[in-house]
């Protein structure tokens, strides 16, 4: 699987996740393209993205491929803080 086909992907992946998991309530649904990649590296066979999408609801997901196994798997999380240290202090 090379770069752009991994990041597409997980950009389904996510966005049918996220799907999956909103509340009903909301009435909203998201596509591929509502979801974005933060971050992403290749190392031999293996490959991991970091995700979020347009939504503000704190989640980013982690996808991991294994090369080996031809497995992908996607890690969700949940964002609760952000806190500065001040390191020149």
């Amino acid at each position: 699987m090379n770069d752009i086909e991994f990041v597409k992907k997980c950009k389904d992946l996510v966005a049918d996740y996220t799907n999956k998991h909103l509340d009903v309530t909301d009435s909203k649904q998201i596509t591929s393209a509502d979801v974005y990649a933060v971050w992403q590296v290749k190392a031999l066979q293996n490959s991991k993205a970091l995700l979020s999408t347009t939504l503000s609801d704190g989640m980013y997901y982690e996808l991991t491929y294994n090369g080996d196994k031809k497995q992908l798997y996607l890690d969700a999380y949940k964002k609760f803080e952000n806190v500065e240290f001040d390191l020149e202090g």
